[in-house]
């Protein structure tokens, strides 16, 4: 998690928006991105669905079984779907989508428990995980002046 925290400061910095992931499958770190949505006018660009791409791309495979992911925030609606069809086993996560929502950002109001439950998803959520410092990555996000939601 400290890595997908320490990579979504950095995207800060580059005036991206304030969300990291990073996938390790049995304590190896796979992949580890940061949100690129302003950088490349991507809407999809969100950091699990890049870390993801990655691990892809690195294991020559579509098939994530046995990998977790961290994520600075909750997954939305769209990272959570990518997680379950990558077939990773268990995302963690540290802030909430109600507190990416609180700073400005349009969020699906779907928590990842009730995504699971309707989709029948076998993946393993935990969540408040270094949420202290997770939050304090959106405090960092919400003093820039040239921040930018969608």
């Amino acid at each position: 998690m400290r890595l997908a925290i320490k990579k979504a400061a950095e995207g800060v910095k580059k005036g991206q928006s304030p969300f990291g992931a990073c996938i390790a499958r049995e304590g190896k770190v796979i992949s580890c991105a940061h949100n690129i949505v302003w950088k490349n006018t991507d809407i999809t660009a969100h950091a699990e669905m890049q870390a993801i791409r990655e691990a892809c791309r690195r294991l020559k495979s579509i098939d994530l079984s046995g990998c977790v992911i961290y994520s600075t925030c909750e997954p939305c609606p769209m990272c959570f779907s990518a997680c379950h069809w990558a077939g990773l086993s268990r995302i963690v996560y540290g802030a909430r989508i109600a507190d990416a929502e609180k700073i400005g950002f349009r969020e699906l109001k779907i928590s990842n428990k009730i995504m699971k439950k309707i989709g029948h998803s076998h993946m393993a959520i935990s969540r408040d995980f270094l949420r202290e410092e997770n939050l304090a990555l959106l405090r960092l996000w919400s003093k820039r002046r040239d921040k930018r939601v969608y």
